[in-house]
Formats: structure tokens, C-alpha cells, sequence
């Protein structure tokens, strides 16, 4: 394996009524003057807005609330939970939601600490210099991880990008995961965030990191999981072992415990957020779509042996009999068999999406360099995928 130095410092709250000790964990970040952000409204229907509010004043700790944080979180939101920062001399963020409220929280957290436009982080122009504020999390939904790691992706609607922006100090303090939380997410919304968890392990599975075997077993084994207890939750909702396997999971595939010692990739979600960007579809609907067409289009006889280790050891792909690329297509298409399961969609053409942005959209994802580690993509090669997706 490659040198690394790990470090995990957000601490995880796991299983049933662990929001009770919620304000505990403010405090002791010295929070005492709250931002609550949340999104359109879910945690009012299922009863957690109240379960926190509550928390919040039987310990004194005053607040105010940012509503209406949507998926593909704008940078708009980002600047109004500034404003609200300022404006209240709040101390500590508390993202109430899945990964859109958390990553936006990231961006006030970071933007609180600068004068020009919070923006700027997401477009590398200027870097993080100062200690952000402390972000909380209660999350509702098990998808994108953004609880426990570094990274913030955000979207501007009148540039139509959404970029990502990474630092170590963006991490959250602590994150509570109540797996009933989980169990009023629409089923499509479920379907949607597992796949979005299977796609950050395709991610950093897929890797040029030959001796990196520790890591591809951990991966395997959260792909497993995954596979195992999807059936499960998509049939019943409220299967408290199904939705607790994919909620830790979910925060497994995107805490940076995969990436140690080993070289990732990423090509897929950077396309993947052009195309969200510009039709704001849901990011994991989008990625279920691309990922299987990125597969076939990168395989070839250098990357071929990671494709059969994929088949035998996630699918229990049957070789008997079958040529080496047998065996690799048949795991790539085991894959888009699993996310037609699961009710996602096989083509952009389901979004009503046509040719006529696609050069647009693959020349936006390439702006910062060529994509990818398993296998460079340059534009041309970005373009060849939208058109494998349409």
C-alpha cells in the first residue's frame, strides 16, 4: 500500500434515541448559539424537527433556523446561512438531514470565515485559511457519507456548476445515526441514496493501487452489505437490521477509511455532477446511469483483472466456462441489474435529456484537468460516456 496518515476525529453516535444526548454534544463544542439548518420540511412531518427543538430549549441553547436547503444544495443557501451567522453571532451549525443540508452546513461553516464570496472555495479560488465554525449532524438519510468526511459539493444555479470543495477542518464534530430516522425516506429517495453508497465504493475500488488488499476486501464487504440488505429495506421500510447495515454503510463508503494506501478515482462523479448541475436530477439516479456505461467504456485488457476480481468476489460471478471478459461484462452488467432493481434509471433520456448539452457538460467537467486515476479522461473520452448514457 501506499504511505498515508489516517485520521477519523468525527464522532459517530449510532443506534436508537442517541439524540438525547444531543445538546450534551453541542455544548461540548462550545455551541450555545445554534444555526439549525434543514431542507424542504421531511423532519417536520416525521417528528425529529420537534424531537430537537425540544432538546435544544430544555437546555437553553438558543437558536435560529435555515429552511429550504434543496438537493444538489445551491450556494445561495450557503450565503443566506452566512448572513443568518452573522447577523445572530451564532457559534456552532447543526445540519439536520441528509447530505445536501450537511454539505451546504460545510460551506456556511467555511464562508463564515471569509469576506469575499463563499463561491470562491468551490472555484479554487481561494483556500481555507481559518478555523471554520463546528458542524453537527442528525442524519436522515443514508447516501452520501457527508457526515463524517471532508468534502462539500455545491451547485450554482446561474453558472450551472456544481463543484466540490474539500478540507480536513470540514469535518463534522460528531454525527448522530438513529436508523429510524431512515425509516420515512420515500422509497425512491432510499433507492437513489444506495446507490449513491455503492457508487463511492466503486470509486476508490476501481483504483491503478495493485497491492492495496486490505482496502478491496473492506470495499467488497460494504458492497456485499449492501447488496444483501437492499431487497430488504426496499421491501419493508422499516426493517430496523436492514436500515442500520446501510445507514453505517453508507458512512463506511465515504469516510476515507477506503482510500487509505491506495490511488482512487472520481471520473464518475465529476461528470455526473455536470449533468446535475445543468437538469438537477438526483445525484444518485444520475450516478446509476453513468457508472455501468463508465464501466464498459474503461474496461480493457489493462483493467480487465479488476473487473473479474469485481464479478467473482462482489457478484459471485460463476467462471466456468467463460473467457476472462465474460466474466468482466457479466459483473458489469450484474451491476445495472442491481440499480434497475432498485427503480433507478438506465439513461439520461429518462430525464427528457438529449444530445444538445452534452459538449457543454464534458467540457465543464474537464475545466481543473483530466479525469481519473483507474483510466484518464479527457474530454473526448467524457463526451463518449454522455453518449453511452443518453
Amino acid at each position: 500500500m501506499l504511505n498515508f496518515t489516517m485520521s477519523l476525529p468525527t464522532e459517530v453516535f449510532f443506534g436508537r434515541d442517541m439524540i438525547n444526548n444531543l445538546p450534551d454534544h453541542i455544548k461540548k463544542h462550545g455551541g450555545n448559539r445554534v444555526l439549525l439548518a434543514y431542507g424542504g420540511g421531511s423532519i417536520k412531518r416525521n417528528g425529529i424537527y420537534d424531537k430537537i427543538t425540544s432538546l435544544l430549549n430544555q437546555n437553553g441553547i438558543f437558536f435560529k433556523e435555515l429552511s429550504g436547503i434543496k438537493p444538489n444544495p445551491r450556494i445561495s443557501s450557503v450565503r443566506e446561512g452566512i448572513r443568518i451567522i452573522r447577523e445572530n453571532d451564532l457559534n456552532f451549525i447543526l445540519a439536520a438531514g441528509g447530505g445536501s443540508v450537511i454539505d451546504a452546513c460545510k460551506g456556511i461553516a467555511a464562508g463564515w470565515t471569509y469576506d469575499g464570496d463563499p463561491w470562491d472555495f468551490y472555484l479554487r479560488k481561494t483556500k481555507l485559511e481559518k478555523k471554520p465554525l463546528p458542524v453537527g449532524v442528525v442524519l436522515t438519510l443514508a447516501a452520501t457519507g457527508s457526515e463524517t468526511n471532508w468534502g462539500s459539493i455545491v451547485s450554482d444555479d446561474i453558472t450551472e456548476r456544481k463543484l466540490p470543495f474539500r478540507h480536513e477542518l470540514l469535518r463534522p464534530k460528531f454525527a448522530v445515526l438513529d436508523p429510524v430516522y431512515t425509516f420515512s425516506v420515500p422509497k425512491y429517495h432510499t433507492a437513489a441514496g444506495i446507490t449513491d453508497i455503492m457508487a463511492h465504493v466503486f470509486e476508490q475500488y476501481f483504483s491503478p493501487t495493485k497491492e492495496a488488499y486490505l482496502p478491496d476486501r473492506m470495499a467488497e464487504a460494504i458492497m456485499k452489505t449492501v447488496i444483501h440488505y437492499a431487497p430488504k429495506v426496499m421491501e419493508n421500510p422499516e426493517d430496523y437490521e436492514a436500515r442500520s447495515n446501510i445507514l453505517f454503510a453508507g458512512t463506511l463508503a465515504l469516510n476515507q477509511i477506503l482510500t487509505y494506501g491506495k490511488i482512487t478515482d472520481w471520473s464518475t462523479h465529476m461528470i455526473e455532477h455536470e449533468v446535475s448541475a445543468v437538469y438537477d436530477i438526483s445525484h444518485g439516479a444520475g450516478l446509476a446511469v453513468i457508472f455501468p456505461n463508465w464501466m464498459k467504456y474503461v474496461l480493457d485488457e489493462e483493467t480487465q483483472p479488476k473487473f473479474i476480481g469485481f464479478a467473482k468476489n462482489v457478484w459471485d460471478v460463476n467462471t466456468t466456462g467463460k473467457s476472462s471478459l465474460d466474466v468482466a461484462n457479466e459483473g458489469i452488467e450484474r451491476t445495472r441489474e442491481f440499480f434497475d432493481f432498485l427503480g433507478m434509471p438506465s439513461s439520461l433520456s429518462e430525464f427528457k435529456i438529449d444530445s444538445s448539452r452534452l459538449e457543454e457538460m464534458a467540457e465543464k467537467a474537464v475545466i481543473f484537468g483530466d479525469l481519473g486515476n483507474f483510466k484518464r479522461l479527457g474530454k473526448n473520452e467524457v463526451l463518449q460516456i454522455l453518449k453511452m448514457s443518453l
